[in-house]
């Protein structure tokens, strides 16, 4: 008789260590749907700030509108663009490494990619602000990032020793 209490425990106790398993793999399940869905809503509302902030902000409307590839732009036009390409490219390496891990959606990395197709990446000071970037991102984004914006992988220096922005220089 008392084998079969013990026998009974056993299978009672080896039953709660499945249950409690199961449980704890369905709590990491939510867990990660939560992140996702918080990462996603985390760079989802950093690009709609930008929206907003064009349109709310007349300057910064007509800063945005400008042609960036122009000749005349003053040296403070061409620091603020390097600025706000250099915001691109920080938050563009973000959402790449968040959908590498499986934290957020590709379309949010499509959304931040055509967006810097449609021209800003293929000015001087993109080309540049790239240059710069390119010395500090792993192999595989700077492989990846090139296929995407410029349609092969780069070869040339885009740091040649000038820039477009006065006070910066490379030796």
């Amino acid at each position: 008789m008392s084998e079969i209490v013990l026998l009974s425990v056993q299978v009672i106790a080896a039953f709660g260590v499945v249950v409690s398993v199961f449980y704890l793999g369905v709590q990491v399940h939510q867990q990660n749907e939560i992140t996702r869905a918080q990462f996603g809503h985390s760079t989802s509302n950093r690009l709609y700030e930008r929206y907003f902030q064009s349109a709310k902000d007349s300057e910064y409307a007509e800063f945005s509108a400008k042609n960036w590839a122009d000749e005349d732009l003053t040296d403070g036009e061409k620091w603020r663009i390097a600025m706000f390409v250099n915001t691109c490219m920080v938050d563009l390496c973000d959402v790449y490494q968040k959908v590498q891990q499986g934290f957020v959606d590709k379309s949010h990395l499509e959304m931040r990619v055509h967006f810097l197709r449609l021209g800003v990446m293929k000015t001087a000071i993109g080309k540049r602000s790239w240059g710069y970037w390119k010395l500090l991102f792993e192999p595989d984004f700077i492989s990846w990032f090139e296929v995407e914006i410029y349609g092969e992988k780069l070869t040339e220096n885009l740091l040649d020793g000038t820039s477009e922005l006065s006070n910066i220089r490379r030796d």
